[in-house]
């Protein structure tokens, strides 16, 4: 199903020359971020805000206004422990253990050093306090796109990187849960006002609420810095199945990115700690194969011969162990023992977009549309339309699905050689 063995073709996928002029964008929805969690930290806000201590959380309706305190900065802790534990402010006990600082036009607050727009919701967790900025989607998205992707990109890598990122936090809103998503690199890289580039908001301006959709829902728009010339499918990495959208292809656009090609070499020590973490029991190591290789070129079976037998690590554990040695990326060959020498190609898990494929792309006259079209395959562009008690709700429009296979038709590499963007495989 790769583009050189079946000829697949870029699109207008997404359903992605249609017209959203009628569809509205979702002004209430707000995403719940975790900006910080510490023993006590500083908070600071204008000093007209009014904190309110919530019954429930929902990301767009906040309880009705309770005052417990003002202050333009607050030192924030924890007394007492249990069920009994309270948050402090400025020493003081506030007398609650959850405290919420309501989103309004144009509100920011900072805590610790960074700014966020939005409001803020304050807990006590496990003994130590929860920072959750509460934001609206796109201003959320504004701090993301920003810290993932460098704002001199073309326009067009900008805005598949915001649609993504606003897909990927919508498919995450769960009221059940104290907050929707992280700011590191375990979710996405969120840096607030600080981050925000004209060129990132211009991106995410221009794509307000739009997000890929697959099954009336946001997608799982999973990303990667590069892919290494193969995409991963989910199901390969982390034994992910039912998301058809995420498949192993050929990418011949993420090419010439900083990682691009890379060698690792690794001491026989760490390799035989790495594998007793994955419960490899075999006693001093002798050698380390990969003995199956996925399509992508991903190990799908990693085989250990030590001085007491032999053991297997299979599926996603296998790209897991190679990853827990310092690779960047498991599209990549094993070789030697001591030390044991890693030969690969990308950085990061290769699911989903490559950023450095999306680069490829708009560099060769690619608009985001087509971006998104080729690396989720399957889905088509939506509409936040508002939230509902299970989270986002998308615009009821139709769409055009993507055209993923024409095998009659010319492959990318004519495309690329001079016939028209407009074309849609038809």
């Amino acid at each position: 199903m790769g583009l050189l063995p079946s000829r697949r073709v870029l699109s207008c996928g997404l359903a992605l020359c249609w017209a959203t002029g009628g569809l509205s964008v979702a002004g209430a929805l707000n995403v719940r971020v975790l900006v910080l969690a510490a023993p006590q930290m500083t908070v600071k806000l204008p000093a007209a805000q009014t904190v309110v201590r919530p019954a429930g959380l929902a990301p767009s309706a906040p309880t009705a206004p309770a005052p417990v305190a003002n202050a333009s900065t607050w030192k924030v802790g924890v007394m007492g422990s249990g069920a009994g534990a309270h948050l402090t402010l400025n020493g003081q006990d506030s007398g609650n253990n959850t405290l919420y600082l309501p989103p309004s036009d144009g509100s920011q607050i900072t805590v610790g050093s960074a700014t966020y727009r939005g409001g803020l919701l304050l807990r006590v967790q496990q003994g130590g306090v929860q920072a959750i900025n509460v934001v609206s989607v796109d201003d959320y998205v504004r701090g993301v796109v920003a810290s993932e992707m460098p704002a001199s990109w073309p326009s067009a890598a900008l805005a598949a990187q915001a649609i993504i990122a606003r897909t990927y936090v919508a498919a995450r809103i769960n009221p059940a849960q104290p907050f929707d998503t992280c700011a590191t690199e375990s979710c996405q890289v969120y840096g607030g006002i600080s981050a925000e580039k004209p060129q990132t908001d211009a991106a995410v301006a221009a794509t307000a609420g739009q997000v890929v959709a697959y099954g009336s829902k946001p997608a799982s728009t999973y990303f990667s810095s590069d892919s290494g010339g193969f995409t991963a499918s989910a199901q390969e990495v982390w034994g992910m199945n039912g998301l058809p959208y995420l498949p192993a292809q050929p990418d011949p656009f993420s090419a010439g990115g900083p990682k691009a090609t890379w060698t690792l070499s690794v001491p026989l020590s760490k390799v035989q700690n790495a594998a007793a973490g994955y419960g490899v029991r075999v006693g001093a190591l002798r050698s380390v194969s990969m003995t199956k290789v996925s399509p992508s070129g991903r190990p799908q079976e990693i085989t250990f011969v030590g001085a007491s037998g032999s053991a297997k690590l299979s599926g996603a554990e296998a790209g897991g162990f190679v990853r827990s040695l310092g690779a960047g990326s498991s599209r990549a060959t094993l070789s030697g023992l001591d030390p044991l020498t890693i030969t690969g190609s990308g950085q990061g898990h290769g699911v989903g977009l490559s950023q450095y494929g999306a680069l490829g792309l708009a560099r060769k006259g690619y608009d985001h549309l087509h971006i998104l079209g080729f690396y989720y395959p399957g889905t088509v562009l939506s509409m936040l339309a508002g939230s509902g008690a299970g989270g986002p709700v998308l615009a009821q429009q139709a769409a055009q699905p993507l055209h993923a296979d024409a095998p009659t038709s010319p492959s990318v590499y004519d495309l690329l050689a001079g016939t028209p963007l407009g074309w849609t495989g038809e």
